[in-house]
């Protein structure tokens, strides 16, 4: 399924502004906004947080197939996408598990 099928199904994000990632120590890693070029990521982690209650290793896996042909892209070009760069450092256990804060839209 392409990325853009996959986004068709996962939880719509219109509610939120953005996803804080929190690494052990509790310092903001990224932050992922509800804004193009990043909508269809926020929407991403938002589903595995929601799934996982963290950003771990199952959930990282989960999330490098949903970016789908996006993945082979961030593969080959490292930097290119950062938040699906983030998902692999983290399902090959190079980075530690995320905690993920919504940041909700007033």
């Amino acid at each position: 399924m392409s990325f853009a099928d996959t986004l068709k199904q996962l939880p719509k994000v219109s509610h939120l502004e953005a996803i804080q990632l929190i690494d052990a120590e509790g310092a903001v890693v990224a932050t992922i906004e509800n804004k193009p070029g990043q909508a269809g990521s926020l929407a991403v982690y938002n589903h595995l947080a929601q799934l996982h209650g963290s950003i771990n290793i199952e959930a990282a896996k989960k999330g490098v197939e949903l970016y789908a042909e996006h993945t082979e892209d961030a593969r080959a070009n490292p930097g290119k996408h950062p938040n699906i760069d983030r998902l692999i450092s983290i399902a090959e256990g190079q980075l530690a598990v995320l905690r993920v804060k919504h940041v909700f839209a007033v």
